[in-house]
């Protein structure tokens, strides 16, 4: 039966799947009123505010699109647009040049200020603050590459200036041939917020950028009693005089790894795979043994660790090095056999000097062999009178099974140190979970961030001032997922009878957000039109999707309704 020309239907189906979520969090941490309310911008002369344009790159971002900016519309084209970024707002509005100035109104408030204040209401909305600080905090820094020039040739550069240097430098791309940036964070270790970032020049050093993130940045992480984190986290590039009076100044905890260059730490471990006996139990697959020392002036607690883990991954690499080291040394060896000695003491002098040198080896049934010449060729008559003598030297190479032991072991082991000399407050476990965090913390955000899916694929921006508040986009979906796996693992915690189903159908109560995505991933908003009623319909939201958006709260189920 056909229906009268009143009453006919148009139906337009839009994508919302898991951007209903980002939408939510970005709006539950109050990122964009606080943006709108931060930064300076003529409304009258812009159709989306610079908190909906953040908000828009965002879920970009998080949309696993690999779209470019100037395909922002293209992006925004099947999806409740309105819905997800902000009443009025059309995928036309969201275009290169709104996004553009978006970016410039960014970078012109600065950065890393404006970013310090959204990632502190983040953490106070999620209640994250104890005492109303980061209780630890992970400082590590990676390198971005980037495409054509920018200003890495220009003279009197300054970088004071708040524009960094797009520059060759250490890369962690191990593409030594392109331009980069590098992005700072100090990453909290409970929900693994990203509560400072900052960009710097590509050829910034660790080292440097440490200190100057202690003096000027830890600020940023106190609590309202004026007090600093109660510990930080570094890899070995952080343990530098410079770097240790710094935290010594600002009365900062510190947890670091230490270099095998310095003096100190490379005859602690030589004495290990000397005498590995002194080891004793840490964790599950760890032994260790702790004491005390002073290193530029400040007194500290040093573990010495051994980890079966990394003995695993030591042994290819040491019978490599071996194997090359033993081929080395039988080639010297069979041309020190080679060569002639006028008496027996200079062939022994000469053993022992090669003795000295051997690192893999050991020489096995050494001698002395006299070797007479005659006149004459063929066997000498017994009386015949040698016309000189010479000296050779004879014996074996054998490798010690002793040698690899204890490259293995040496191999195997690591440093770590603190200046909190109290275990009662910080036990030696404790400061072994602190440091593996480092990989768990801010090393999966920078993972995350390098995503071929992610957003990083878009840092061929023309500006550098661009760039770096691209970084700062980058690190605001970092918090924004990370707030979201956070909250939603604590709501299934709260409510103990609720699950999802994890990858093989089993319930979890703590999904990753980006599996949380994939459950999400069918969901679409059917918009139904009449000549007087609009009606929208959310398409294939299962029942423990349904359920797990009632806990979170009315912004999602508004979202999804």
């Amino acid at each position: 039966m056909l229906r009268p020309m009143s009453e006919i239907e148009t139906y337009n189906s839009e994508t919302l799947e898991h951007l209903g979520l980002v939408a939510g969090m970005f709006d539950e941490l109050g990122i964009g009123e606080l943006v709108d309310e931060l930064v300076p911008q003529d409304l009258s002369q812009r159709k989306v505010s610079v908190g909906q344009a953040l908000k828009a790159m965002v879920l970009n971002g998080l949309g696993f699109a690999n779209r470019r900016l100037y395909l922002m519309p293209e992006f925004f084209r099947n999806k409740p647009t309105e819905r997800l970024v902000g009443a009025g707002v059309s995928p036309e509005h969201l275009n290169d040049d709104a996004l553009g100035k978006a970016l410039d109104g960014l970078h012109a408030f600065g950065l890393t200020e404006l970013y310090r204040l959204i990632a502190r209401r983040a953490a106070e909305r999620l209640k994250l603050l104890r005492g109303g600080k980061v209780a630890m905090a992970h400082l590590d820094t990676t390198s971005f590459h980037v495409d054509g020039r920018y200003n890495s040739e220009e003279d009197g550069f300054d970088e004071d200036a708040g524009v960094i240097r797009v520059s060759k430098g250490y890369s962690r791309d191990h593409r030594k041939d392109l331009n980069q940036v590098v992005l700072e964070l100090i990453t909290e270790s409970r929900a693994n917020l990203p509560m400072m970032m900052r960009t710097l020049s590509g050829n910034a050093s660790d080292k440097a950028s440490f200190k100057d993130a202690i003096e000027r940045h830890v600020g940023q992480l106190q609590g309202d009693d004026g007090g600093p984190p109660s510990m930080v986290v570094t890899d070995s590039a952080g343990f530098t005089r410079e770097c240790l009076a710094a935290c010594q100044r600002h009365g900062l905890g510190w947890v670091m790894s230490v270099p095998s260059t310095v003096g100190e730490a490379r005859r602690r471990l030589e004495e290990i795979a000397e005498d590995p006996e002194k080891l004793r139990p840490l964790a599950e697959g760890y032994r260790y043994t702790a004491f005390s020392t002073t290193y530029a002036g400040v007194e500290q607690r040093w573990l010495v660790i051994y980890s079966e883990a990394a003995r695993e991954r030591a042994a290819k690499a040491v019978d490599k090095r071996l194997l090359k080291g033993g081929d080395q040394e039988r080639k010297a060896f069979d041309g020190l056999r080679r060569e002639t000695f006028h008496c027996p003491e200079d062939a022994w002098r000469a053993l022992a000097a090669f003795r000295g040198t051997l690192r893999v080896l050991e020489v096995h049934s050494a001698d002395v062999v006299e070797r007479r010449r005659y006149k004459s060729a063929g066997k000498p008559p017994a009386d015949a009178v040698p016309e000189s003598i010479d000296y050779h030297l004879d014996g074996a190479l054998a490798a010690p099974i002793t040698v690899r032991q204890r490259r293995l072991i040496r191999c195997s082991c690591f440093i770590l140190a603190t200046n909190e000399l109290d275990e009662g407050v910080l036990a030696d476990p404790e400061v072994l979970r602190a440091y593996k965090g480092q990989s768990g913390k801010v090393e999966r955000g920078f993972r995350f961030l390098k995503d071929p899916m992610f957003l990083a694929s878009t840092l061929y921006l023309k500006r550098v001032e661009r760039v770096m508040a691209l970084l700062m986009v980058m690190t605001v979906c970092l918090l924004v997922y990370a707030a979201l796996e956070y909250r939603i693992r604590q709501t299934l915690a709260e409510h103990e009878l609720e699950s999802v189903p994890d990858q093989k159908g089993k319930p979890t109560r703590r999904p990753t957000a980006k599996w949380v995505f994939e459950l999400f991933m069918d969901v679409h908003l059917l918009t139904i039109t009449a000549e007087k009623t609009i009606r929208r319909l959310v398409l294939n939201l299962r029942e423990e999707l349904k359920r797990l958006l009632e806990l979170m709260g009315p912004t999602y189920m508004e979202l999804y309704s």
